[in-house]
Order: C-alpha cells, then sequence, then structure tokens
C-alpha cells in the first residue's frame, strides 16, 4: 500500500488523546458472553460499548482535552504515511473520508465527516467509558471511530492475521462502513441486541466489510480535493490478501475457537471467517453499494 508522497494529509479529522486516558482508571466491563469474549479475546471492533453491551463508567460527552497532538506536527504528508503507523492511519481515514463524501451524495444521500479519536488504553465517549479491550469501535453517539492503534500489533500476536498496512486500513474502512451505516439509518437494526449467524448484528458488521471493499476498490482512484490526484497510490493482490487475512481473523468462529475452546454460532455478533471474506471481496470486487445488501443477500 503506497501513498502520494506529496499529499497533504489532513490531521483535523484525527483527535489525538494519546496518554490521556480516564482518570482513576478502574473500568470494568460487563455484558455476559460479548463482555467476556472482549476480555478473552481483545476485539470486538464495530459499534460502541453501549451498543455492545459493553459500557462501562459513567456516559461521557467525547474524549478529554487533548495532551499530546503528535500527529498534528508529525503527520504531514503522505510520505510521513509511508513511513509512520500514525500517519498511515491519517491518511486512510482521509482516503475513507474523501470517498464517501463523493459516493453518498451521488446515491441522493449527505455525509458528515467524523472523526477518528486515537487513544492509550481508555477513553471516555459519548457511548460511555470504554478499554482497548474492546478494539476499535465506532460510538454513534458522537460519531467518532475510536481506536488504540496498539491493536494493529494485536492483530498479529492474539488473532494471528498477518498484518501489514492494508490490514489496518481495512479496520479502519470498516469503521467508517458504520459511519455510513449511521448516516443512511441502517445502523440501528444492530440494536435489538439480539446474536446469532442471522442475526441484524452480524448482518450489520458484514455490510462495515462490505463498504470496506468499496472503499479498496476506489481508494486509488479517488482524487483528494487539495491535489486532484488519489491519496493511494498503489494497491497491490498482496495488500487485498492482507485485508483478507485480516477479516478471516476476526471472524467470530476463529475467536471463538481461539480463546473459548469451541464455536457457538448463536453468540455470534460479527459473522464467520469465510462470511467476512466473502462480504469484503463482494464490495472489493464489485466496487458498488448496492451489492453490500447483506440483509436480503447470502
Amino acid at each position: 500500500m503506497q501513498f502520494d508522497d506529496d499529499a497533504d494529509l489532513d490531521t483535523s479529522q484525527v483527535q489525538d488523546e494519546r496518554g490521556g486516558g480516564i482518570p482513576g482508571g478502574g473500568l470494568t466491563i460487563g455484558g455476559g458472553l460479548v463482555g467476556l469474549l472482549a476480555l478473552l479475546a481483545g476485539l470486538f471492533f464495530g459499534i460502541g460499548p453501549q451498543e455492545l453491551g459493553l459500557s462501562s463508567g459513567e456516559p461521557g460527552s467525547g474524549p478529554a482535552a487533548t495532551t499530546d497532538a503528535q500527529v498534528s506536527r508529525t503527520c504531514r504528508t503522505g510520505k510521513d504515511a509511508n513511513t509512520r503507523q500514525d500517519c498511515r492511519t491519517v491518511a486512510v481515514v482521509n482516503s475513507a473520508q474523501s470517498f464517501w463524501s463523493q459516493e453518498l451524495p451521488r446515491r441522493g444521500g449527505t455525509y458528515t465527516p467524523a472523526p477518528t479519536v486515537f487513544f492509550t488504553g481508555q477513553v471516555r465517549t459519548g457511548c460511555g467509558a470504554a478499554t482497548s479491550a474492546v478494539g476499535p469501535f465506532y460510538c454513534p453517539a458522537d460519531r467518532k471511530v475510536y481506536l488504540d492503534l496498539g491493536f494493529f500489533d494485536e492483530l498479529k500476536t492474539k488473532f494471528g492475521a498477518s498484518g501489514g498496512p492494508f490490514a489496518q486500513a481495512y479496520v479502519v474502512a470498516h469503521e467508517y462502513g458504520h459511519h455510513v451505516q449511521d448516516l443512511t439509518g441502517v445502523l440501528g437494526r444492530a440494536q435489538d441486541r439480539r446474536t446469532g449467524a442471522g442475526s441484524n448484528a452480524v448482518r450489520v458488521e458484514l455490510q462495515a466489510d462490505c463498504y470496506a471493499g468499496v472503499w479498496a476498490r476506489h481508494a486509488t482512484t479517488t482524487p483528494e480535493r487539495s491535489t486532484g490526484r488519489p491519496l493511494v497510490e498503489r494497491l497491490t493482490p498482496a495488500d487485498v490478501d492482507d485485508g483478507l487475512n485480516a477479516a478471516a481473523a476476526v471472524g467470530d468462529d476463529r475467536i471463538q475457537e481461539r480463546f473459548q475452546g469451541r464455536v457457538t454460532p448463536e453468540s455470534w455478533t460479527h459473522g464467520s471467517a469465510a462470511q467476512r471474506r466473502q462480504w469484503f471481496t463482494t464490495g472489493y470486487s464489485t466496487g458498488d453499494v448496492a451489492r453490500c445488501d447483506t440483509f436480503h443477500q447470502e
């Protein structure tokens, strides 16, 4: 995955709260099986803590004041994105939002930008307090994506993904898929608290995977307003394989087998490894948002 060295990065789309955290600590995460798996697996990247039954502590209006706006000082160009993980994430956020800001209006909708919040350890959000154990997530209450960058190491060490820049990009693009669902009114379907292979929760997550694939298909052709050129210059088949590998690694069946020794489809919230690969592939191969209707297609 290669970015345009000369492109300017828009760091206003990222709020850098690393090193801030929540004073006092002492957070606990509940939620029965969902909470148990989040603690064991360290991953439920998807929707915010309340929506997953993982809300802990008192709800907050958002993160604390920025303590270290590192990205604004170090992430200036695409060249920085090609050499630094945090800058690469800024670039993916920029690219994903450029795509959706053009795609939704083309389909009669309106796109409202959503910032990504970098945090370390724990964070207070519009959905409540959360720790890094929840994994990357989107909070519909404040319309922000939350990400502890340490998760990308866990994606390899805990879940066996091959890793790589595009595996990281897939995770970020998945979260922006949730933002698009929020803007289009689809996200609320996951709020019925039901689980299982055919549940709305799973269908919402699979659609976000498909949307990530759609973005990836168009990433190298979506122009940035500042330059008129795509921010992503090159995406190779090996990059896409890394994304597919990451999608499979975080399938419910893989996580359950790894951390509880058995697969229980009735408790699925995100879909199987095969489903996640399938829907990312659908989005990437077609580049068509309309093909991501997981509620009416199997």
